[in-house]
């Protein structure tokens, strides 16, 4: 993440330079690019690096509340000219408090690798969730109901 850029800055970016770095492979095929951050006190929490991480993370949303934010880009790219749309949902959700035994028996499970904030909430994780307001396939990983709206949009799918 650049230093100055936001969260909804870097999940655009990203999300675009995912699909762009597909697009050559098929030409004239329409790709789906998409990441997905935790964001908390202004801090973006991307995939834990190690243990340590994820118990930081986890310590961080224990009790509270914070933001799942997925950007997701849809690229036509037809010869020489592209289009493009770009999206970013957000979904808010609150964690109950984590005591320390939960934790260590969380990241023994190793399901906060690979995930942004070091949590599946489709997972065993689900058990520390208290609320979400908004989409929870966004949560999950791919916000569905946007992608729908958006192939529906470039034509891709008829509704």
């Amino acid at each position: 993440m650049d230093p100055e850029e936001t969260p909804d800055g870097y999940v655009r970016r990203v999300a675009q330079q995912k699909a762009e770095a597909v697009a050559a492979s098929v030409p004239g095929r329409p790709i789906l690019g998409a990441d997905t951050v935790v964001v908390i006190d202004n801090q973006v929490l991307g995939k834990p690096r190690d243990e340590e991480d994820a118990r930081r993370m986890l310590r961080l949303l224990s009790g509270r509340e914070h933001v799942v934010m997925t950007g997701v880009c849809l690229l036509q790219a037809h010869g020489e000219s592209s289009r493009s749309e770009i999206v970013v949902a957000r979904t808010l959700v609150e964690f109950a408090p984590i005591g320390d035994s939960e934790m260590r028996w969380y990241i023994d499970s190793g399901e906060p690798w690979d995930k942004a904030g070091a949590y599946a909430v489709q997972g065993l994780a689900s058990r520390f969730v208290t609320r979400i307001e908004g989409s929870y396939s966004n949560v999950v990983g791919l916000p569905v109901a946007d992608v729908y709206a958006m192939c529906t949009r470039a034509g891709i799918l008829v509704s």
